[in-house]
């Protein structure tokens, strides 16, 4: 699964920090990258009102998102290079200064950069992805994929762009039909084995038997 960099500019505005929680929401959910949405969220949430506390409601502010290999990476960009963002040790009863307390406690790591004329808050949380690319859900998630880059270079596909989503799951169908055919030849009950397979697909079970 392609998980192409993107970026958003904006106004930094109160009212625009639930619609940059929901932008994220609907991008990791398409990500498929459900396990850091709230976290996510919180980091996004935190930094733009960094910017609209520190720097001043209404500064030109850009939210920039990517991998940075497994890990989900995301900036907030502004114009004001005077002031950076500071980890304080404050009071749990303190009012402010406990935005970027809260980025370092979910981020796996976050920092300031200067470019240019542009400052740079970042933050990278940890995926459950084996790679950038990968797909979540987990070793049977991994074992298909295996399974299916192996099946496909059997099969070549007619053309040698990446196999696409669709194409896949045309794949997937195959290698199914075709163990259920190997189950029969060797006296198996293919009902039963997919039955069987259903019951460990719905708890999740990866057991052997």
């Amino acid at each position: 699964m392609p998980r192409k960099p993107w970026d958003l500019a904006f106004a930094a505005e109160p009212r625009e920090v639930a619609a940059l929680r929901r932008i994220m929401r609907l991008h990791l959910g398409h990500w498929g990258l459900h396990e850091v949405i709230g976290a996510a969220q919180l980091c996004v949430s935190e930094m733009v009102s960094n910017v609209i506390t520190h720097v001043g409601p209404g500064t030109p502010t850009t939210l920039a998102v990517s991998m940075s290999g497994t890990y989900l990476r995301i900036e907030v960009r502004d114009p004001d290079t005077r002031t950076l963002p500071t980890l304080l040790d404050v009071s749990t009863d303190a009012e402010c200064g406990r935005g970027m307390a809260l980025v370092n406690a979910l981020a796996d790591r976050w920092g300031v950069q200067l470019r240019g004329e542009q400052k740079v808050t970042w933050c990278e949380l940890p995926t459950d992805l084996s790679s950038a690319d990968g797909h979540t859900g987990g070793p049977g998630v991994t074992r298909a994929d295996a399974i299916l880059s192996l099946y496909g270079s059997a099969n070549p596909p007619r053309t040698s762009a990446p196999l696409s989503v669709a194409l896949a799951e045309e794949t997937a169908i195959d290698v199914i039909a075709d163990l259920l055919h190997w189950l029969r030849a060797h006296g198996r009950d293919a009902d039963e084995a997919l039955d069987r397979a259903q019951m460990h697909f719905e708890t999740g079970s990866t057991e052997i038997i």
